[in-house]
């Protein structure tokens, strides 16, 4: 096998950790000696051994002399766990195949030219892309210390959220449905305004079987979130942050007392800061955002240029009607090259559906 057969059964493994890592990455390790396999791993959980710790422990052999292949450069410093370049040190791995460099300022090229110095042979960027891809929220939280935001949203061909007269359930099909789940279970939290917990009185959970509930971002900029609505009921359950900025403290009392969380934010164009959120959400280690909001709240998001990734599910359906919804609403653009550009795309067939992906340029 080559290098980078062997670096995708890494990344295959790295892909386990999905949603429990964070706010490390997800990283995979193979252990490979004379063309065998003796030995994988991947970081399982946040704060538990990390993937080249994960491998050496499960080797069948002796691993001297062996090439370590991983998704992320080793780390070299002491964190929750041990650095893991002394773990490939002691084993007496002679070769270690990189995927990602890491831009953890504690890391970055530190952990390669330790193993280098050492006399480990290692090649660098073999599957680069893809570990990048694997690790897009991580790399980007590591670099601005603010949330990798998704905004998501289902949409039938001719663009339409919703029909005249509001109804949304269910444009996509089971399949496609059961996708977002997996959207939910990876982020660390989800993002809706207040016009949607109006509309829709939604749980926000993960309905994922062993799937684990995002944190709930509530943008109200007033502090009008019922108190009988289900979000602040289940506010002692799931932790529920509201983003305001009201000043009534009697109010805020009130809506603490339910479990719920209050960010106090400046207001900007009528609505709170979003810029200044994602900043206030990045010093709580929240390093990725679902955004499930509505048109207005899109566009106000993408107008503040927070968001990294569109999630368009497209329903093969036609619902028509100069009053039914868009994704993105707002006041739009005039001319065309001002237009939000998107690239890197890629579509994914979800049953009768179809999910584009693509990164915000």
């Amino acid at each position: 096998m080559t290098d980078e057969q062997y670096m995708k059964q890494a990344l295959e493994l790295a892909e386990r950790g999905c949603g429990y890592t964070s706010p490390n990455p997800m990283v995979g390790a193979v252990i490979v000696k004379e063309n065998r396999i003796i030995g994988e791993g991947w970081h399982k959980k946040y704060g538990e051994l990390h993937a080249e710790r994960e491998a050496l422990a499960d080797c069948k052999e002796n691993p001297e002399g062996a090439t370590m292949y991983v998704t992320l450069e080793p780390c070299c410093h002491q964190g929750k766990q041990p650095p893991c370049t002394e773990a490939i040190l002691e084993a007496g791995i002679r070769r270690v195949v990189v995927g990602s460099g890491d831009p953890n300022p504690l890391v970055s090229g530190k952990g390669i030219q330790i193993l280098r110095e050492h006399g480990l042979e290692v090649t660098e960027h073999v599957m680069e892309e893809e570990c990048n891809r694997l690790n897009e929220i991580f790399l980007h939280y590591m670099r601005t210390k603010t949330p990798f935001v998704t905004m998501k949203y289902a949409m039938t061909m001719d663009g339409k959220i919703a029909t005249k007269a509001g109804l949304s359930k269910w444009i996509t099909s089971e399949t496609a449905r059961n996708h977002v789940q997996t959207q939910r279970h990876k982020h660390s939290a989800i993002m809706v305004g207040i016009g949607t917990v109006l509309a829709d009185d939604p749980m926000l959970t993960c309905r994922m079987p062993n799937g684990k509930n995002p944190i709930r971002i509530i943008c109200d900029t007033n502090l009008h979130t019922p108190f009988h609505s289900r979000i602040v009921e289940t506010a002692k359950d799931v932790r529920t942050i509201l983003a305001t900025s009201c000043t009534d403290g009697e109010r805020i009392k009130q809506y603490r007392q339910c479990g719920c969380e209050i960010l106090q934010l400046e207001r900007k164009e009528n609505h709170i800061d979003l810029r200044q959120l994602m900043k206030r959400l990045g010093e709580e280690k929240i390093d990725s955002i679902l955004l499930e909001g509505g048109g207005t709240l899109n566009w106000s998001a993408l107008k503040s240029g927070i968001v990294q990734k569109i999630q368009a599910y497209i329903a093969p359906k036609l619902f028509g009607g100069l009053d039914a919804k868009s994704p993105v609403a707002g006041e739009g653009i005039l001319r065309v090259e001002n237009a939000v550009k998107l690239g890197n795309s890629r579509m994914i067939r979800l049953g009768d559906d179809y999910l584009i992906e693509s990164e915000v340029l």
